[in-house]
């Protein structure tokens, strides 16, 4: 097949999205182009005003379209309790299960010496400065359970420690459904370590 510039750019702008490679986003592209006004023209115009109106919070790192986030201005939420996530799309999560009625940080990532992250790339100013105004109760940091994610929670416990505010992490363990012989022997082992009376 002939290279056709215009869509063989577009194919390419949409593989550089997470999870799709070269053919899932020839796939979409496809589906796109098969219907013109019903799905590629609607989603040009979201993408270009996504793009001009949704912004970062100032506060927390959230995505909205106004500074501070909604979450951020809500009353009704716990100012005083801050849940510290990686990213973006873990507050999404938090906030689909209705879990946290407090409010968010989200770092942009986790320290990791192999892919050169150091403290300086985390969005760590906003906390440090609402605990410095000593009106945090309660820091919930709510980071993956890898490596990078672990060495995060132990360099945000040393700085916090002085703060002198409660600092707790997410349990983590048997899933609701999980069966205990099919998880892995770190997953086993935090479970137990997590236990809690009943």
């Amino acid at each position: 097949m002939m290279p056709i510039p215009d869509i063989d750019h577009l194919v390419g702008l949409v593989a550089r999205l997470p999870g799709l490679g070269p053919r899932s986003a020839r796939r979409v592209v496809l589906a796109l182009l098969r219907d013109p006004r019903g799905k590629l023209l609607p989603l040009a115009r979201a993408l270009e005003s996504a793009a001009v109106s949704v912004r970062t919070c100032s506060s927390c790192g959230n995505l909205d379209v106004e500074d501070p986030c909604h979450i951020c201005r809500d009353p009704a939420r716990a100012k005083d309790v801050i849940c510290v996530v990686e990213g973006v799309n873990d507050l999404w999560a938090l906030e689909r299960a209705g879990a946290h009625r407090g409010v968010y940080l989200v770092l942009g990532g986790v320290l990791s010496a192999l892919r050169g992250v150091g403290p300086a790339d985390l969005n760590v100013g906003p906390l440090f400065e609402r605990l410095r105004e000593g009106a945090v109760k309660e820091v919930i940091l709510a980071l993956g359970a890898t490596v990078d994610g672990a060495t995060t929670m132990y360099w945000l416990q040393e700085k916090i420690g002085p703060y002198r505010v409660e600092v707790t992490r997410v349990a983590q363990g048997v899933p609701m459904g999980g069966t205990l012989d099919v998880l892995d022997d770190g997953t086993l082992a935090a479970a137990l370590s997590a236990r809690r009376p009943v």
